[in-house]
Protein backbone atom coordinates (compact mmCIF):
# COMPACT_ATOMS: atom_id res chain seq x y z
CA UNK A 1 0.00 0.00 0.00
CA UNK A 2 1.46 3.34 -1.06
CA UNK A 3 0.54 6.59 0.64
CA UNK A 4 1.34 10.09 -0.49
CA UNK A 5 3.43 11.83 2.13
CA UNK A 6 3.72 15.28 0.56
CA UNK A 7 1.28 17.53 -1.25
CA UNK A 8 2.26 18.23 -4.86
CA UNK A 9 0.62 21.00 -6.83
CA UNK A 10 -0.54 19.24 -10.00
CA UNK A 11 -1.22 22.42 -11.96
CA UNK A 12 2.23 24.05 -11.99
CA UNK A 13 4.51 23.03 -14.86
CA UNK A 14 8.08 22.04 -14.03
CA UNK A 15 11.05 21.49 -16.34
CA UNK A 16 11.19 18.01 -17.77
CA UNK A 17 7.61 17.27 -16.65
CA UNK A 18 4.74 16.15 -18.84
CA UNK A 19 1.97 18.69 -18.55
CA UNK A 20 -1.61 17.72 -19.28
CA UNK A 21 -3.12 19.43 -22.36
CA UNK A 22 -6.29 20.80 -20.80
CA UNK A 23 -7.90 21.41 -24.18
CA UNK A 24 -8.88 17.73 -24.17
CA UNK A 25 -10.87 15.70 -21.72
CA UNK A 26 -9.08 13.29 -19.43
CA UNK A 27 -10.51 10.20 -21.09
CA UNK A 28 -9.54 11.37 -24.60
CA UNK A 29 -6.04 12.38 -23.55
CA UNK A 30 -5.21 9.23 -21.61
CA UNK A 31 -6.96 6.97 -24.09
CA UNK A 32 -9.98 4.77 -23.64
CA UNK A 33 -7.84 1.65 -23.26
CA UNK A 34 -5.60 3.21 -20.64
CA UNK A 35 -6.36 2.61 -16.94
CA UNK A 36 -7.42 5.24 -14.48
CA UNK A 37 -5.45 5.26 -11.25
CA UNK A 38 -7.41 6.07 -8.11
CA UNK A 39 -5.85 6.54 -4.68
CA UNK A 40 -8.46 6.38 -1.92
CA UNK A 41 -7.14 6.74 1.61
CA UNK A 42 -3.70 5.48 0.59
CA UNK A 43 -4.94 2.43 -1.36
CA UNK A 44 -4.58 2.40 -5.16
CA UNK A 45 -7.20 1.10 -7.56
CA UNK A 46 -6.78 0.78 -11.33
CA UNK A 47 -9.47 0.06 -13.92
CA UNK A 48 -10.13 1.06 -17.57
CA UNK A 49 -11.77 4.37 -18.40
CA UNK A 50 -14.37 2.48 -20.39
CA UNK A 51 -15.77 1.09 -17.14
CA UNK A 52 -17.04 4.54 -16.20
CA UNK A 53 -19.18 4.87 -19.34
CA UNK A 54 -21.92 2.89 -17.57
CA UNK A 55 -21.88 5.37 -14.66
CA UNK A 56 -21.89 8.85 -16.22
CA UNK A 57 -23.56 10.49 -13.20
CA UNK A 58 -21.05 9.17 -10.67
CA UNK A 59 -18.16 11.27 -9.39
CA UNK A 60 -15.61 9.29 -11.38
CA UNK A 61 -17.78 9.40 -14.49
CA UNK A 62 -18.04 13.17 -14.29
CA UNK A 63 -14.29 13.33 -13.67
CA UNK A 64 -13.68 11.85 -17.13
CA UNK A 65 -15.27 14.83 -18.85
CA UNK A 66 -13.19 17.46 -17.03
CA UNK A 67 -11.19 19.85 -19.27
CA UNK A 68 -9.77 22.37 -16.77
CA UNK A 69 -7.83 22.10 -13.51
CA UNK A 70 -10.67 23.84 -11.72
CA UNK A 71 -13.10 21.16 -12.78
CA UNK A 72 -10.75 18.39 -11.66
CA UNK A 73 -10.32 20.01 -8.24
CA UNK A 74 -14.11 19.90 -7.78
CA UNK A 75 -14.21 16.10 -8.03
CA UNK A 76 -10.95 14.99 -6.36
CA UNK A 77 -8.71 16.20 -3.55
CA UNK A 78 -5.48 16.05 -5.54
CA UNK A 79 -4.12 15.04 -8.97
CA UNK A 80 -0.61 13.96 -9.99
CA UNK A 81 0.04 14.75 -13.67
CA UNK A 82 3.18 12.66 -13.79
CA UNK A 83 1.50 9.44 -12.65
CA UNK A 84 -1.99 10.40 -13.81
CA UNK A 85 -3.17 9.54 -10.31
CA UNK A 86 -6.25 10.94 -8.60
CA UNK A 87 -6.28 11.26 -4.80
CA UNK A 88 -9.39 11.05 -2.62
CA UNK A 89 -9.35 11.48 1.14
CA UNK A 90 -12.21 9.05 1.77
CA UNK A 91 -12.84 5.76 3.58
CA UNK A 92 -10.88 3.02 1.74
CA UNK A 93 -13.02 0.18 3.15
CA UNK A 94 -16.22 1.77 1.89
CA UNK A 95 -14.66 2.34 -1.53
CA UNK A 96 -13.93 -1.39 -1.82
CA UNK A 97 -17.70 -1.92 -1.96
CA UNK A 98 -17.99 0.72 -4.67
CA UNK A 99 -15.04 -0.74 -6.57
CA UNK A 100 -16.70 -4.18 -6.59
CA UNK A 101 -19.86 -2.53 -7.88
CA UNK A 102 -17.97 -0.83 -10.74
CA UNK A 103 -16.24 -4.09 -11.64
CA UNK A 104 -19.06 -6.64 -11.19
CA UNK A 105 -22.24 -4.57 -11.13
CA UNK A 106 -23.33 -5.91 -7.71
CA UNK A 107 -23.84 -3.44 -4.89
CA UNK A 108 -24.04 -5.13 -1.49
CA UNK A 109 -23.32 -4.28 2.13
CA UNK A 110 -20.06 -5.14 3.84
CA UNK A 111 -19.66 -6.38 7.40
CA UNK A 112 -16.54 -4.24 7.79
CA UNK A 113 -18.29 -0.96 6.97
CA UNK A 114 -21.02 0.78 8.93
CA UNK A 115 -24.28 1.00 7.01
CA UNK A 116 -24.65 4.70 7.69
CA UNK A 117 -21.04 5.39 6.67
CA UNK A 118 -21.52 3.39 3.48
CA UNK A 119 -24.65 5.43 2.69
CA UNK A 120 -22.62 8.63 3.09
CA UNK A 121 -19.89 7.30 0.79
CA UNK A 122 -22.40 6.24 -1.86
CA UNK A 123 -23.84 9.74 -1.87
CA UNK A 124 -20.34 11.23 -2.16
CA UNK A 125 -19.32 9.00 -5.07
CA UNK A 126 -22.62 9.60 -6.85
CA UNK A 127 -23.73 5.96 -6.86
CA UNK A 128 -27.46 5.35 -7.17
CA UNK A 129 -28.58 3.71 -3.92
CA UNK A 130 -31.53 2.14 -5.69
CA UNK A 131 -29.14 -0.19 -7.56
CA UNK A 132 -28.30 -1.98 -4.31
CA UNK A 133 -29.72 -5.45 -3.70
CA UNK A 134 -33.21 -5.25 -2.10
CA UNK A 135 -32.25 -6.97 1.17
CA UNK A 136 -29.12 -4.85 1.61
CA UNK A 137 -30.99 -1.70 0.62
CA UNK A 138 -33.63 -2.35 3.29
CA UNK A 139 -31.01 -2.93 5.99
CA UNK A 140 -29.02 0.15 5.07
CA UNK A 141 -32.05 2.46 4.89
CA UNK A 142 -33.34 1.09 8.20
CA UNK A 143 -30.02 2.01 9.81
CA UNK A 144 -30.02 5.46 8.21
CA UNK A 145 -33.59 6.15 9.32
CA UNK A 146 -32.84 4.93 12.83
CA UNK A 147 -29.84 7.26 13.09
CA UNK A 148 -31.86 10.16 11.68
CA UNK A 149 -34.66 9.50 14.17
CA UNK A 150 -32.17 9.32 17.02
CA UNK A 151 -30.59 12.59 15.92
CA UNK A 152 -34.01 14.20 15.69
CA UNK A 153 -34.84 13.13 19.24
CA UNK A 154 -31.46 14.39 20.40
CA UNK A 155 -32.11 17.79 18.83
CA UNK A 156 -35.59 17.97 20.33
CA UNK A 157 -34.27 17.00 23.74
CA UNK A 158 -31.51 19.61 23.59
CA UNK A 159 -33.94 22.28 22.45
CA UNK A 160 -36.32 21.36 25.26
CA UNK A 161 -33.54 21.50 27.83
CA UNK A 162 -32.36 24.84 26.45
CA UNK A 163 -35.85 26.32 26.75
CA UNK A 164 -36.26 24.95 30.26
CA UNK A 165 -32.91 26.35 31.35
CA UNK A 166 -33.76 29.74 29.90
CA UNK A 167 -37.14 29.76 31.62
CA UNK A 168 -35.52 28.64 34.89
CA UNK A 169 -33.11 31.56 34.79
CA UNK A 170 -35.74 34.10 33.84
CA UNK A 171 -38.82 32.54 35.46
CA UNK A 172 -40.50 33.28 38.77
CA UNK A 173 -40.37 31.31 42.01
CA UNK A 174 -43.53 29.38 41.10
CA UNK A 175 -42.03 28.40 37.78
CA UNK A 176 -38.94 27.06 39.52
CA UNK A 177 -41.15 25.15 41.92
CA UNK A 178 -43.05 23.63 39.01
CA UNK A 179 -39.81 22.61 37.34
CA UNK A 180 -38.64 20.95 40.56
CA UNK A 181 -41.92 19.01 40.79
CA UNK A 182 -41.93 18.04 37.12
CA UNK A 183 -38.25 17.17 36.70
CA UNK A 184 -36.36 15.46 39.57
CA UNK A 185 -33.07 16.11 37.71
CA UNK A 186 -33.56 19.88 37.77
CA UNK A 187 -31.46 20.22 40.91
CA UNK A 188 -31.39 19.57 44.63
CA UNK A 189 -34.96 20.79 45.10
CA UNK A 190 -36.21 18.32 42.47
CA UNK A 191 -34.42 15.41 44.14
CA UNK A 192 -35.77 16.31 47.59
CA UNK A 193 -39.29 16.65 46.22
CA UNK A 194 -39.06 13.31 44.43
CA UNK A 195 -37.77 11.62 47.59
CA UNK A 196 -40.62 13.04 49.68
CA UNK A 197 -43.14 12.01 47.03
CA UNK A 198 -41.90 8.40 47.12
CA UNK A 199 -42.07 8.42 50.94
CA UNK A 200 -45.67 9.68 50.77
CA UNK A 201 -46.65 6.95 48.30
CA UNK A 202 -45.14 4.20 50.44
CA UNK A 203 -46.79 5.61 53.58
CA UNK A 204 -50.18 5.77 51.86
CA UNK A 205 -49.96 2.19 50.61
CA UNK A 206 -48.93 0.89 54.05
CA UNK A 207 -51.76 2.77 55.80
CA UNK A 208 -54.25 1.46 53.23
CA UNK A 209 -53.14 -2.12 53.85
CA UNK A 210 -53.37 -1.64 57.64
CA UNK A 211 -56.87 -0.20 57.35
CA UNK A 212 -58.12 -3.45 55.80
CA UNK A 213 -57.14 -5.59 58.82
CA UNK A 214 -59.88 -7.26 60.85
CA UNK A 215 -59.71 -4.91 63.85
CA UNK A 216 -60.21 -1.80 61.75
CA UNK A 217 -62.95 -3.47 59.72
CA UNK A 218 -64.91 -4.22 62.90
CA UNK A 219 -64.58 -0.62 64.06
CA UNK A 220 -65.84 0.61 60.71
CA UNK A 221 -68.80 -1.78 60.85
CA UNK A 222 -69.82 -0.66 64.35
CA UNK A 223 -69.27 3.01 63.55
CA UNK A 224 -66.78 3.44 66.40
CA UNK A 225 -63.40 5.03 65.59
CA UNK A 226 -60.50 4.50 67.99
CA UNK A 227 -57.33 6.55 68.31
CA UNK A 228 -55.51 4.25 65.84
CA UNK A 229 -58.24 4.82 63.29
CA UNK A 230 -57.91 8.59 63.73
CA UNK A 231 -54.14 8.38 63.31
CA UNK A 232 -54.51 6.46 60.07
CA UNK A 233 -57.01 9.02 58.81
CA UNK A 234 -54.62 11.83 59.74
CA UNK A 235 -51.72 10.14 57.93
CA UNK A 236 -53.81 9.60 54.83
CA UNK A 237 -55.06 13.19 54.92
CA UNK A 238 -51.49 14.54 55.00
CA UNK A 239 -50.45 12.32 52.10
CA UNK A 240 -53.48 13.26 50.01
CA UNK A 241 -52.85 16.95 50.72
CA UNK A 242 -49.29 16.49 49.47
CA UNK A 243 -50.48 14.72 46.30
CA UNK A 244 -53.14 17.36 45.69
CA UNK A 245 -50.59 20.16 46.05
CA UNK A 246 -48.23 18.38 43.65
CA UNK A 247 -51.05 17.82 41.13
CA UNK A 248 -52.12 21.49 41.23
CA UNK A 249 -48.55 22.77 40.87
CA UNK A 250 -47.94 20.51 37.88
CA UNK A 251 -51.29 21.52 36.35
CA UNK A 252 -50.62 25.27 36.54
CA UNK A 253 -47.01 24.75 35.46
CA UNK A 254 -48.00 22.85 32.30
CA UNK A 255 -47.88 24.91 29.12
CA UNK A 256 -50.71 22.96 27.48
CA UNK A 257 -53.54 22.08 29.84
CA UNK A 258 -55.12 19.79 27.24
CA UNK A 259 -51.98 17.67 26.89
CA UNK A 260 -51.73 17.59 30.67
CA UNK A 261 -55.26 16.22 30.94
CA UNK A 262 -54.58 13.58 28.28
CA UNK A 263 -51.44 12.23 29.97
CA UNK A 264 -52.01 8.71 31.40
CA UNK A 265 -49.96 9.44 34.52
CA UNK A 266 -51.99 12.56 35.25
CA UNK A 267 -55.23 10.62 34.83
CA UNK A 268 -53.95 8.03 37.29
CA UNK A 269 -53.02 10.79 39.76
CA UNK A 270 -56.52 12.25 39.57
CA UNK A 271 -58.15 8.83 39.90
CA UNK A 272 -56.01 8.08 42.97
CA UNK A 273 -56.78 11.35 44.79
CA UNK A 274 -60.46 11.64 43.90
CA UNK A 275 -61.74 8.65 46.00
CA UNK A 276 -60.47 10.28 49.19
CA UNK A 277 -62.51 13.44 48.60
CA UNK A 278 -65.57 11.43 47.57
CA UNK A 279 -65.46 9.28 50.72
CA UNK A 280 -64.79 12.35 52.86
CA UNK A 281 -67.78 14.13 51.34
CA UNK A 282 -70.03 11.13 51.94
CA UNK A 283 -68.88 10.77 55.54
CA UNK A 284 -69.38 14.46 56.29
CA UNK A 285 -72.87 14.35 54.77
CA UNK A 286 -73.74 11.08 56.52
CA UNK A 287 -76.78 12.41 58.36
CA UNK A 288 -78.34 14.05 55.31
CA UNK A 289 -77.65 10.94 53.26
CA UNK A 290 -79.40 8.76 55.79
CA UNK A 291 -82.42 11.07 55.73
CA UNK A 292 -82.62 10.80 51.97
CA UNK A 293 -82.18 7.05 51.98
CA UNK A 294 -84.74 6.47 54.75
CA UNK A 295 -87.60 6.96 52.37
CA UNK A 296 -86.20 4.76 49.61
CA UNK A 297 -85.35 1.65 51.63
CA UNK A 298 -82.35 -0.36 52.75
CA UNK A 299 -81.19 -1.30 49.27
CA UNK A 300 -80.17 2.26 48.40
CA UNK A 301 -78.13 2.51 51.60
CA UNK A 302 -76.34 -0.74 50.76
CA UNK A 303 -75.55 0.55 47.28
CA UNK A 304 -74.18 3.76 48.77
CA UNK A 305 -71.97 1.76 51.13
CA UNK A 306 -70.75 -0.34 48.21
CA UNK A 307 -69.80 2.80 46.28
CA UNK A 308 -67.91 4.07 49.32
CA UNK A 309 -65.96 0.82 49.69
CA UNK A 310 -65.13 0.76 45.98
CA UNK A 311 -63.82 4.34 46.06
CA UNK A 312 -61.64 3.49 49.05
CA UNK A 313 -60.26 0.45 47.26
CA UNK A 314 -59.29 2.66 44.30
CA UNK A 315 -56.78 4.39 46.52
CA UNK A 316 -54.38 1.57 45.70
CA UNK A 317 -53.72 3.51 42.49
CA UNK A 318 -51.24 5.52 44.54
CA UNK A 319 -48.76 2.76 43.71
CA UNK A 320 -48.81 3.87 40.07
CA UNK A 321 -47.40 7.23 41.14
CA UNK A 322 -44.08 5.49 41.60
CA UNK A 323 -43.83 5.42 37.80
CA UNK A 324 -42.75 9.06 37.90
CA UNK A 325 -39.61 8.10 39.79
CA UNK A 326 -38.97 4.53 38.62
CA UNK A 327 -37.20 3.77 35.36
CA UNK A 328 -38.63 0.24 35.30
CA UNK A 329 -42.26 1.35 35.67
CA UNK A 330 -41.78 4.04 33.03
CA UNK A 331 -40.37 1.43 30.68
CA UNK A 332 -43.33 -0.85 31.36
CA UNK A 333 -45.85 1.91 30.65
CA UNK A 334 -44.19 3.04 27.43
CA UNK A 335 -43.82 -0.56 26.27
CA UNK A 336 -47.54 -1.17 26.75
CA UNK A 337 -48.32 2.06 24.92
CA UNK A 338 -46.04 1.24 21.98
CA UNK A 339 -47.09 -2.43 21.77
CA UNK A 340 -50.85 -1.99 21.52
CA UNK A 341 -50.88 -3.58 18.06
CA UNK A 342 -48.91 -6.56 19.36
CA UNK A 343 -51.27 -6.97 22.30
CA UNK A 344 -54.22 -6.75 19.93
CA UNK A 345 -52.65 -9.43 17.76
CA UNK A 346 -52.10 -11.60 20.83
CA UNK A 347 -55.72 -11.15 21.88
CA UNK A 348 -56.86 -12.10 18.38
CA UNK A 349 -54.78 -15.28 18.46
CA UNK A 350 -56.18 -16.25 21.85
CA UNK A 351 -59.79 -15.61 20.80
CA UNK A 352 -59.41 -17.66 17.63
CA UNK A 353 -57.79 -20.51 19.55
CA UNK A 354 -60.48 -20.53 22.23
CA UNK A 355 -63.19 -20.52 19.58
CA UNK A 356 -61.49 -23.42 17.79
CA UNK A 357 -60.57 -25.71 20.69
CA UNK A 358 -63.73 -25.31 22.80
CA UNK A 359 -65.95 -27.25 20.36
CA UNK A 360 -63.21 -29.86 19.94
CA UNK A 361 -62.86 -30.60 23.63
CA UNK A 362 -66.64 -30.61 24.04
CA UNK A 363 -66.94 -33.08 21.19
CA UNK A 364 -64.15 -35.27 22.56
CA UNK A 365 -65.52 -35.42 26.10
CA UNK A 366 -69.25 -35.59 25.36
CA UNK A 367 -69.39 -37.61 22.15
CA UNK A 368 -66.15 -39.46 21.35
CA UNK A 369 -65.25 -40.66 24.85
CA UNK A 370 -66.07 -44.19 25.96
CA UNK A 371 -69.28 -44.39 28.01
CA UNK A 372 -69.94 -40.75 27.19
CA UNK A 373 -73.67 -41.37 26.80
CA UNK A 374 -74.01 -43.05 30.22
CA UNK A 375 -71.71 -40.74 32.21
CA UNK A 376 -71.32 -37.44 30.36
CA UNK A 377 -68.77 -34.89 31.57
CA UNK A 378 -70.64 -32.15 33.37
CA UNK A 379 -67.67 -29.77 33.08
CA UNK A 380 -67.80 -29.96 29.28
CA UNK A 381 -71.56 -30.16 28.93
CA UNK A 382 -71.67 -27.39 26.33
CA UNK A 383 -69.38 -25.34 24.15
CA UNK A 384 -69.75 -22.14 26.25
CA UNK A 385 -68.93 -24.19 29.35
CA UNK A 386 -65.70 -25.32 27.65
CA UNK A 387 -64.55 -21.76 26.97
CA UNK A 388 -63.00 -21.38 30.43
CA UNK A 389 -60.95 -24.54 30.00
CA UNK A 390 -59.75 -23.35 26.59
CA UNK A 391 -58.71 -19.96 27.96
CA UNK A 392 -56.63 -21.34 30.83
CA UNK A 393 -55.11 -24.00 28.55
CA UNK A 394 -54.18 -21.67 25.66
CA UNK A 395 -52.60 -19.21 28.10
CA UNK A 396 -50.73 -22.17 29.73
CA UNK A 397 -52.18 -21.37 33.18
CA UNK A 398 -54.01 -24.63 33.92
CA UNK A 399 -55.89 -24.22 37.21
CA UNK A 400 -56.96 -27.88 37.25
CA UNK A 401 -60.63 -27.17 37.97
CA UNK A 402 -61.63 -28.62 34.58
CA UNK A 403 -59.69 -31.67 33.35
CA UNK A 404 -60.47 -33.90 30.33
CA UNK A 405 -60.53 -37.54 31.43
CA UNK A 406 -60.93 -39.41 28.15
CA UNK A 407 -58.15 -40.20 25.70
CA UNK A 408 -59.64 -38.05 22.87
CA UNK A 409 -60.03 -35.17 25.31
CA UNK A 410 -56.44 -35.49 26.48
CA UNK A 411 -55.21 -35.47 22.87
CA UNK A 412 -57.16 -32.26 22.28
CA UNK A 413 -55.66 -30.85 25.47
CA UNK A 414 -52.15 -31.68 24.25
CA UNK A 415 -52.74 -29.91 20.94
CA UNK A 416 -54.27 -26.93 22.76
CA UNK A 417 -51.30 -26.52 25.09
CA UNK A 418 -48.76 -26.77 22.27
CA UNK A 419 -50.73 -24.25 20.21
CA UNK A 420 -50.90 -21.94 23.24
CA UNK A 421 -47.12 -21.99 23.65
CA UNK A 422 -46.63 -21.04 19.99
CA UNK A 423 -49.35 -18.40 20.04
CA UNK A 424 -47.87 -16.67 23.09
CA UNK A 425 -44.30 -16.80 21.77
CA UNK A 426 -44.95 -15.03 18.45
CA UNK A 427 -46.08 -11.57 19.71
CA UNK A 428 -43.95 -11.87 22.85
CA UNK A 429 -40.76 -11.57 20.80
CA UNK A 430 -41.87 -8.25 19.34
CA UNK A 431 -43.01 -6.99 22.76
CA UNK A 432 -39.67 -7.93 24.31
CA UNK A 433 -37.83 -6.10 21.51
CA UNK A 434 -39.95 -3.00 22.13
CA UNK A 435 -39.26 -3.25 25.87
CA UNK A 436 -35.52 -3.45 25.25
CA UNK A 437 -35.53 -0.43 22.92
CA UNK A 438 -37.67 1.60 25.34
CA UNK A 439 -35.48 0.73 28.31
CA UNK A 440 -32.34 1.69 26.36
CA UNK A 441 -33.84 5.04 25.34
CA UNK A 442 -34.94 5.92 28.88
CA UNK A 443 -31.60 4.85 30.33
CA UNK A 444 -29.72 7.02 27.82
CA UNK A 445 -31.98 9.95 28.63
CA UNK A 446 -31.35 9.55 32.36
CA UNK A 447 -27.64 9.27 31.65
CA UNK A 448 -27.70 12.50 29.64
CA UNK A 449 -29.56 14.26 32.45
CA UNK A 450 -27.01 13.03 34.97
CA UNK A 451 -24.11 14.21 32.80
CA UNK A 452 -25.77 17.57 32.29
CA UNK A 453 -26.36 17.98 36.00
CA UNK A 454 -22.81 16.84 36.77
CA UNK A 455 -21.42 19.28 34.22
CA UNK A 456 -23.40 22.12 35.79
CA UNK A 457 -22.03 21.22 39.21
CA UNK A 458 -18.45 21.15 37.95
CA UNK A 459 -18.97 24.48 36.19
CA UNK A 460 -20.18 26.05 39.43
CA UNK A 461 -17.22 27.97 40.95
CA UNK A 462 -18.39 27.30 44.53
CA UNK A 463 -18.64 23.58 43.82
CA UNK A 464 -15.21 23.62 42.14
CA UNK A 465 -13.55 25.48 44.99
CA UNK A 466 -15.10 23.10 47.51
CA UNK A 467 -13.55 20.05 45.86
CA UNK A 468 -10.26 21.80 45.14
Amino acid sequence: MERRSKYVDPFCGLSGRVVFPWTLTLSRYLGVSQHILINVGGIRYAFPWSTLKDFPQSRLGRLCSCTTPMEVSEFCDDFDEMQHEFFFDRDPLAFQVIFCFLAKGKLRLSQEVCNVALHTELVYWGIDIGQMEPCCHHRMMSSVEAVAEHQRKEDEWREKRRVLKASMREGSLFHRLGEAVENPHSGLAGKVFAFLSVIMVVTTVVSLCISTMSGYQQEEATGHCSQKCRNLFLVESVCVAWFSLEFLVRFFHAQSKLEFARSPLNIIDAAAVLPYYVSLFLELKDESVQDIVAGTGRSSLDKLGLILRVTRALRILYVMRLARHSLGLQTLGLTIQRSMKDFGLLLLFVCVSVTLFSPLVHLAESELALNAARSPQHSFSSIPASYWWSIISVTTVGYGDMVPCSIPGQLVALITILAGVLILSFPSTSIFHTFYITYTELKEEHKRLWKEERGAELADPLHHSYYC
